[in-house]
């Protein structure tokens, strides 16, 4: 099968490993000319999976729309800030279209898959979402993931195409729920991280952790989606993955943050994109919108965009009003 991946990132290219390994024939489209030269010439993506070889047989692409012609399906795995724009080239395309960013779009407030549905009306849309670090499934450790559209066939179809011996992929059709879980979680992380920078234990990150999964599920409830979704891969086990690993860039992001620095100035010097920033944003207006009560959430984005004091963040969250659980 001929597929196409946009985004040559760690997610992206990963994948296009993956893919590739399932005898497709994948083009890996990247902006940036100078970076797919450098994985031509050295066989790798230094800049975001150092040290994995990647297949010899992988066409890459800096022009988007000779990546995606003739095309059988198409993965977005750029993040969500340029997505809309990326994916405004997806209009007359018809075929399947696999969302794997994570995110929340600010003013409109959409998923990805939202915003699929205005730009690509004649795609069958899906998304693909749970605890899965890039560099983690190029080095064929076991991984578990979620394919989700409300159109069953197409999330079967979706599970098929991207299953392999280390990489066992479920489905479900609360596409919504896994989008919500995938983009909120990355909020809680940066708490995590936070946490992480002023010293605190296990007791600290296992009670966060605990909060946080009924904040993103009241949120994710309010907006449409499926209780249960969030107790599954793309809600609990993304969030735990995201909390506690070396390779999260939230937590490591919000870890900085714990740690003195402005997190705009994080933001300009990080090579890779952490989603929760922006997201923290997005969520927060998203929690106004639907009268939903977001401790965690709401004191992320104090601390990002108001420049609250992360210590009187803390003393404000474990000074809330006692209540039953």
């Amino acid at each position: 099968m001929k597929l196409t991946i946009l985004g040559a990132g760690a997610w992206g290219t990963a994948l296009a490993r993956l893919l590739e390994a399932g005898g497709n024939e994948v083009t890996l489209w990247g902006h940036r000319a100078q970076g797919l030269e450098e994985i031509l010439q050295t066989g790798r993506n230094e800049r975001f999976l150092p040290g994995i070889a990647l297949p010899a047989g992988l066409v890459l692409e800096s022009d988007l729309r000779r990546a995606i012609a003739g095309a059988e399906c198409i993965v977005v795995a750029v993040p969500s800030q340029p997505f809309r724009e990326v994916t405004r080239h997806l209009a007359d395309y018809s075929g399947p279209v696999v969302s794997v960013a994570k995110g929340i779009e600010d003013k409109s407030g959409l998923t990805m898959c939202g915003i699929l549905a205005g730009n690509a009306p004649k795609a069958r849309r899906a998304a693909l979402s749970g605890p899965s670090f890039a560099i983690e499934v190029a080095r064929d450790i076991p991984t578990a993931i979620v394919a989700a559209s409300p159109d069953p066939a197409t999330a079967a179809w979706v599970q098929q195409l991207f299953n392999r011996p280390a990489f066992r992929v479920y489905t479900s059709t609360d596409q919504l729920g896994v989008e919500l879980g995938g983009a909120l979680k990355n909020v809680i992380a940066i708490a995590a991280g936070v946490g992480d920078g002023l010293g605190f234990g296990d007791n600290s990150k296992a009670a966060l952790v605990t909060r946080g999964i009924v904040e993103i599920s009241r949120l994710g409830v309010a907006c449409g989606a499926r209780a249960g979704t969030f107790t599954g891969l793309s809600g609990l086990g993304d969030l735990m993955a995201t909390c506690f690993s070396r390779h999260s860039r939230n937590r490591s992001f919000g870890e900085r943050v714990g740690r003195g620095e402005k997190p705009a100035a994080i933001a300009a010097s990080t090579l890779a994109v952490a989603e929760g920033y922006p997201t923290a944003h997005s969520a927060y207006h998203l929690a106004r919108k639907h009268g939903v009560v977001t401790p965690v959430i709401d004191e992320v984005y104090a601390m990002l965009y108001e420049g609250k004091d992360v210590s009187r963040t803390v003393r404000d969250l474990m000074s809330r009003d006692l209540k039953a659980e």
